[in-house]
């Protein structure tokens, strides 16, 4: 299918691995000129020069001040911004239970996965609404509702972020910016998978294989396994083009069944 994205220019945030990384590198394959956001440089990062027309900026995301120098760059490169892929998101496992959850670390997920998304959106809103028909897509979680008390300030993190797009989505649309989430379940990155992730971190406080959490976080579903960070870009992909243009304010699962509810 031909999205007709080639020509546009996107601002990615989170981009040097996991899921941003992997939508950068869609979002080139389609001719999309990108201008990817990190906290920290990666080798993959790097490479992406070499994929198409890149604009690289090392910030701290979690800032307004770091949104608007991401942007700022894009549309000095580029000349304006068509696509917000807002993708900056961490987790701790809360392995000490809810009176473990210090407020600092309920200030730490709200910033990374609330306020990332909120001043990211604050600095492209102006140049989107110059180039509309434009597209925002935040990456949410089945957290958002699927409340887990093991990452219990990440769960009401991610329901924010839902509501916050859905209330976006009703003001930008006259002005044909559209607003979705993606919500993943366990995907195949560093954040469950690598060193100090999710599994890791279950795993040691609980005395088990970081292969076994693994493993249960995904038997009770359908598919029985791990979303690709691929698969999540063609989601992404798709609600950023005018193919989706008239879906705004909403959220698409790709989580291999988890979530039952209608």
């Amino acid at each position: 299918m031909n999205l007709g994205l080639a020509g546009r220019t996107a601002v990615v945030t989170g981009a040097s691995k996991g899921i941003g990384l992997a939508v950068a590198q869609a979002l080139l394959h389609e001719g999309v000129r990108v201008a990817a956001g990190a906290r920290n440089g990666s080798p993959e990062l790097r490479a992406l020069s070499d994929q198409g027309e890149v604009a690289i900026v090392l910030d701290d995301l979690t800032t307004a001040a770091g949104c608007q120098s991401l942007v700022d760059e894009a549309v000095a490169r580029f000349g304006g911004i068509d696509l917000l892929i807002s993708n900056v998101g961490g987790v701790h496992p809360r392995t000490e239970g809810f009176l473990g959850v210090t407020d600092a670390d309920w200030r730490w997920a709200l910033e990374v996965n609330l306020m990332s998304a909120v001043r990211a959106t604050r600095a492209a809103i102006p140049h989107l609404v110059r180039s509309a028909p434009s597209a925002i897509v935040a990456i949410c979680s089945v957290n958002a509702s699927l409340p887990d008390p093991g990452v219990i300030d990440y769960s009401a993190a991610k329901a924010a972020l839902r509501s916050f797009c859905k209330s976006l989505s009703k003001e930008l649309g006259p002005s044909r910016v559209r607003v979705n989430t993606v919500s993943p379940g366990p995907v195949e990155t560093s954040l469950w998978l690598g060193p100090g992730g999710v599994a890791d971190t279950v795993g040691r406080a609980r005395g088990l294989d970081p292969v076994a959490v693994r493993e249960a976080a995904v038997a009770g579903t359908p598919t029985g396994r791990f979303t690709r960070a691929d698969e999540v870009a063609q989601v992404v992909l798709l609600l950023a083009s005018e193919t989706a243009g008239n879906v705004t304010g909403a959220d698409v699962l790709i989580d291999g069944g988890m979530v039952s509810t209608l």
